[in-house]
């Protein structure tokens, strides 16, 4: 990619490039971006750096050698020149005067304010995407080219991303560093922990569906729902051309109908599950642990989805009606308990 030069020191030449006017506009000369090859990588999370100083001063976060920690904020830094750049956020030296946002340098001002203004200078060959960073193109050229340069150390998995790879160790650590300050379940993801709080600990429903209007937590439980308006069933078996709406719904047919797979076994009691989530919710019925905690009442309960039955005692409408008899009940199991338990008996069906 080719960059335009209009007022910098040329590290082709080494020579001064003055600033150009509108009148000599058609001088302006123009060289190729030097990519430094990032030959230096941390051994303890396999980040690369392009210099052996800045890796070195990486890894000293690790061993917290000469951790200089911020006296507002207590965040730490492996240098003073690193805290002298953040300390600018503090005094809000760099400061955007449309949002009032703070940075620690004026080149991070710089690509804060192509937000507001709208400008992405850093375009893309292939779609003409455009980017505010050059950063940002670069991780989106590995798209298009398919380039993996991050490799896991242990199960040599590739990454388009330092930050998938850095995720993915966590898997072969167990590291969990987002807890919840709730129940204390943890995760290895920040975004699976604010999943875990709207889901269980919160009744915010974000997501409307566009037929009937009903609410969900997430996306993924609106997509599975907009199917049923749709009668979508994208997930078709290979050996029996039998459709359905939800991979784990075809997962578990072929595992059962086909012995597709392998299942999922308790080595406590020897249960069987074709789901691992399954298998996590029923060992902490062995385990006695109740995660999952009402807002209302504070009992607590193992799965989400007991939590989810039990909410709707809180709530001051009875949206479940017998079809017989037509009272109304909160649960539909209580329904389901009252059919069998009055309507059966008498032969109505």
């Amino acid at each position: 990619m080719v960059y335009t030069c209009k007022k910098c020191i040329c590290s082709c030449t080494g020579s001064s490039v003055a600033l150009k006017t509108e009148d000599d506009s058609s001088d302006i000369t123009e060289h190729p971006r030097v990519v430094k090859p990032r030959s230096y990588f941390c051994t303890v999370c396999h980040k690369r750096y392009t210099t052996k100083g800045k890796m070195t001063a990486h890894r000293k976060r690790h061993t917290g050698e000469n951790v200089c920690s911020c006296t507002q904020c207590q965040k730490r830094f492996s240098s003073q020149s690193s805290l002298g750049r953040h300390m600018n956020i503090h005094t809000s030296k760099y400061k955007c005067l449309e949002c009032g946002k703070c940075f620690q340098d004026s080149s991070k001002l710089s690509e804060h304010r192509r937000i507001h203004s709208g400008e992405k200078p850093f375009e893309c060959t292939v779609c003409c995407r455009g980017f505010t960073k050059s950063s940002n193109l670069v991780r989106h050229s590995r798209f298009h080219s398919g380039e993996k340069p991050y490799k896991c150390h242990v199960c040599e998995k590739a990454f388009s991303l330092s930050s998938s790879l850095h995720m993915h160790l966590r898997v072969h650590t167990g590291d969990k560093p987002y807890k919840c300050s709730l129940c204390n379940k943890s995760f290895n993801q920040s975004s699976h922990l604010q999943q875990h709080r709207r889901q269980v600990h919160s009744n915010r429903r974000p997501y409307d569906c566009p037929y009937c209007g009903k609410l969900f937590k997430t996306y993924t439980e609106l997509k599975r729902h907009v199917r049923i308006h749709i009668g979508a069933k994208p997930f078709s078996c290979s050996h029996c051309s039998q459709r359905f709406k939800a991979h784990s719904q075809l997962k578990t047919h072929l595992l059962k109908s086909h012995n597709e797979g392998s299942w999922l076994i308790c080595n406590i009691c020897h249960k069987k599950f074709s789901r691992s989530g399954s298998l996590k919710a029923h060992l902490r019925r062995h385990e006695a642990i109740k995660l999952c905690v009402c807002n209302d009442c504070q009992k607590c309960f193992y799965t989400a989805g007991e939590l989810k039955s039990h909410k709707q005692v809180h709530l001051e409408y009875k949206q479940f009606c017998c079809g017989v008899c037509g009272r109304d009940f909160r649960l539909k199991s209580s329904v389901v308990c009252h059919f069998n338990r009055l309507h059966r008996k008498t032969g109505i069906q």
